[in-house]
């Protein structure tokens, strides 16, 4: 950032009265601009013993898989965003049952939100940002294809869960490790 987006004036970057982090700070009106993270929603859609995937069309991870999922819009909800993305997507209508997983990935700044659903009926197929969308089995999941480390983490507590015959929220950070990304659950 350079530039106030109030009053057009330079902004300097240091650490305002009574705060304990850097940001940027217009010389002229005072406007402190906070930078936070963002917010990305969407569903773990479910029909039966299978879960519905969509191929990406898009960039980051051209052509890997993911759960349906996006960036939440000013005036959404985080469940609405949810319903949204699965939409887009996938085409998807959903009953949504719970939130289900939230996670944080500082090195981004995003934080995960997502929620375990049912698909209303088969009427599914690729939205503009995905090649395919499929029904997987747990053992036809095609793991070494996930896009992400939040979208495996996700299917491993869900799965977890139906073993165990319930299912909780389960929270966690995604870290940046020297091999890649982990994720690390939060013990509440």
């Amino acid at each position: 950032m350079k530039y106030c987006c109030y009053c057009r004036a330079v902004l300097i970057y240091e650490i305002p009265a009574d705060d304990n982090r850097h940001r940027y700070i217009c010389q002229s009106c005072d406007t402190i601009h906070y930078q936070n993270p963002k917010i990305v929603a969407g569903c773990i859609p479910v029909w039966e013993d299978k879960i519905l995937l969509c191929k990406r069309a898009i960039e980051p991870r051209y052509g890997y898989w993911t759960l349906p999922a996006g960036f939440m819009e000013l005036g959404e909800t985080s469940l609405e965003a949810g319903i949204r993305e699965t939409l887009e997507e996938a085409n998807a209508r959903v009953d949504v049952e719970e939130l289900f997983a939230v996670f944080s990935l500082p090195h981004v700044g995003q934080v995960y939100m997502m929620f375990r659903s049912r698909l209303i009926d088969l009427n599914f197929s690729p939205g503009a940002e995905s090649l395919d969308v499929k029904l997987f089995k747990e053992a036809d999941i095609p793991w070494n294809e996930l896009a992400f480390t939040t979208i495996r983490a996700s299917l491993r507590c869900y799965f977890e869960d139906i073993k165990q015959g319930a299912f909780s929220l389960h929270t966690g950070d995604i870290v940046k490790t020297e091999a890649g990304y982990d994720f690390v659950p939060t013990l509440i």
